[in-house]
């Protein structure tokens, strides 16, 4: 059976989950387009190397990373994902506790394959 792109996706989902918690940046690199662009939970644009960089010096430091409310809309080659997230950690030595909602989207990129292009993080308070 031909898994379905929700299913696909679901499953790229809790990888980057366990990648970011494990900061796993091998991983976060395969998932994450060369061109990404990030905006955190600041409101900071970020790029795929200010992600990676943050967790190879552990900037971004995540101890739990649980998720809820997902919902996934696919639309050709491209998928959207909208989760919330219970989050305890830190970002620059701050705090980040509580529940984050997170929007990325999916598409498959020239490599062949699914990368994220896009991702905002804002906090719910």
């Amino acid at each position: 059976m031909i898994p379905t792109i929700e299913s696909q996706i679901c499953a790229l989902e809790e990888r980057l989950r366990q990648a970011m918690l494990a900061s796993d940046v091998a991983v976060l690199d395969e998932l994450l387009a060369s061109d990404i662009i990030i905006t955190s939970h600041l409101g900071e644009r970020l790029t795929k190397q200010d992600d990676l960089a943050a967790h190879t010096s552990g900037a971004f430091k995540i101890n739990e990373l649980q998720p809820s409310e997902q919902q996934i809309q696919v639309h050709g080659e491209a998928a959207i994902v909208s989760v919330r997230m219970q989050v305890a950690g830190s970002y620059n030595g701050n705090p980040t506790n509580g529940n984050l909602r997170y929007t990325r989207v999916w598409a498959v990129t020239a490599t062949g394959h699914w990368q994220i292009v896009a991702a905002h993080i804002g906090l719910i308070a």
